[in-house]
């Protein structure tokens, strides 16, 4: 069972690595947008990762998203701390989760994600890699989530590299988005890795 205290170990080893991204993240956001991304992410995980986190389940993924909101008022901050919400509603009242419910909470913080940001799959955005994670963990082995997730996630960049950005600020670049890696979607993948 992954319970609050798992939670917290791997919000730390993500906040390392997303501040480890954060140049990165914030160059590939500046060829595309505003050139924040990797402070919105390094910021909002190093909060979640130094956050209280309650033994309830649920209540300590509304922690997480409660940390995203109080750092970061970025559309991307915005969304990741809708898609912790979404899962946190599944997860409240529960001491943890088994891991073969990873999919349908990473499902759900996509869907709330989509409703939120009216963005819908294929418009290059970091909703494209959350359905693709989805799809290549749904069955899996607990022992290789993380894998599958990160390969699943890396393939994502690299398939839409090709493709155009059709939501958020990007859109404006239209064909000129075209062989870059869409930052959102990069993030994702550097969060992965840090597990």
């Amino acid at each position: 069972m992954i319970d609050s205290k798992m939670l917290l170990s791997a919000l730390q080893r993500i906040a390392t690595a997303a501040t480890a991204a954060s140049a990165e993240l914030c160059a590939t956001d500046g060829a595309l947008g505003d050139g924040d991304l990797g402070i919105t992410v390094s910021e909002g995980f190093a909060e979640a990762a130094n956050a209280t986190l309650p033994d309830d389940f649920g209540l300590a993924l509304l922690e997480v998203a409660k940390a995203f909101q109080r750092v970061s008022s970025s559309s991307y901050g915005t969304l990741v701390a809708t898609g912790f919400m979404a899962a946190a509603k599944v997860t409240k009242g529960r001491t943890g989760i088994e891991p073969g419910e990873i999919p349908a909470l990473i499902a759900a913080a996509r869907d709330a994600m989509m409703a939120r940001g009216k963005g819908t799959l294929g418009d290059k955005t970091v909703l494209d890699s959350l359905d693709a994670i989805v799809k290549a963990i749904d069955g899996a082995a607990s022992s290789t989530m993380i894998e599958k997730a990160v390969e699943a996630a890396r393939d994502t960049v690299e398939t839409f590299k090709t493709q155009p950005n059709k939501l958020g600020r990007a859109r404006m670049f239209a064909d000129k988005s075209i062989g870059l890696a869409d930052p959102g979607q990069l993030a994702l993948q550097r969060i992965l890795e840090g597990l």
